[in-house]
């Protein structure tokens, strides 16, 4: 058992309240979202409270995440922490919960941590994976997985035009009308375009994202990745600070949460980026 381990049991013992932070994974396809809705419209949160409160004894669980995902969503790399009195075992949380969970939510793993732990305040950036199915013919296998682009996309122009979101920078073009962020200006660490045989994938990190920011950039990158618009159409967008010069917001489908960082004091478990089904592709980001 590490140090921070013995610390955070400690901690907990000390007060009868234990934290608990779980990775999460889901297809986000039959849910309005994580945030827990009105009664009888399905969330993640709503399910995975439901799955830890039977592992708990029917002691309720209030859940807190790192990144609230929109309706049909997905996730690989979520993060989330409850507080319970109730004490279980690590690998109790994780397999007790996969017992209660509906076959689309996953939790990966559990670590039991110091009060002063939270999943969404604590951390530092997040990153998001895009993934668009470029061919004329539609996917019938991955259609709630994927986005799908008829056009032939040209990555390089996209590439190019992608270059200019790098930084920090008034992202209100990108911005949905329903955001509630504070702030319009973002920090965006890596953006990549990659290429994974019919896939083209936009990974993105940086310190915050607004409401539909990543679907917003990933239309705008498509428009002219089929020569729609020219490159130089980005910085023209993003320089207006108008989200109607942005064109349409992209489909939900093929979003993923893959990752959350957090500060080494923390030493979360870590697992290879997400989807699955693109496992093989390289981690390119740079180290903010």
């Amino acid at each position: 058992m590490s140090d921070g381990v013995i610390a955070a049991a400690a901690d907990s013992a000390a007060v009868g309240v234990f934290k608990v932070a779980l990775g999460v994974e889901y297809k986000g396809s039959r849910y309005r979202g994580f945030q827990r809705q009105r009664a009888g419209v399905p969330s993640i949160q709503e399910s995975l409270e439901r799955a830890l409160s039977k592992v708990a004894g029917g002691a309720p669980i209030v859940l807190s995440c790192a990144g609230r995902t929109d309706a049909l969503v997905h996730a690989s790399g979520q993060v989330v922490h409850f507080s319970t009195p109730v004490e279980r075992s690590m690998h109790a949380w994780v397999m007790g919960a996969n017992m209660n969970l509906p076959a689309d939510i996953s939790v990966t793993w559990a670590k039991l941590m110091p009060a002063h732990f939270d999943a969404r305040f604590c951390a530092m950036a997040r990153r998001y994976r895009y993934v668009i199915y470029n061919d004329q013919i539609r996917p019938a296998h991955m259609a709630e997985e994927v986005t799908w682009n008829h056009r032939p996309l040209d990555i390089e122009r996209m590439r190019e035009a992608a270059k200019v979101f790098l930084g920090t920078h008034d992202f209100s073009a990108f911005r949905a009308r329903q955001c509630q962020a504070k702030s319009p200006v973002k920090t965006v660490h890596h953006l990549e375009l990659l290429q994974h045989g019919r896939f083209i994938v936009l990974d993105i990190r940086a310190n915050a994202f607004l409401h539909h920011m990543v679907r917003n950039l990933a239309g705008v990158l498509m428009t002219i990745g089929a020569g729609e618009r020219p490159v130089e159409w980005a910085r023209e967008v993003l320089e207006t600070r108008i989200r109607r010069e942005g064109g349409v917001t992209a489909h939900p489908y093929g979003l993923y949460l893959v990752q959350v960082d957090y500060p080494e004091e923390f030493d979360l478990p870590k697992r290879y980026l997400g989807p699955h089904f693109l496992s093989g592709l390289p981690d390119v980001a740079a180290d903010a």
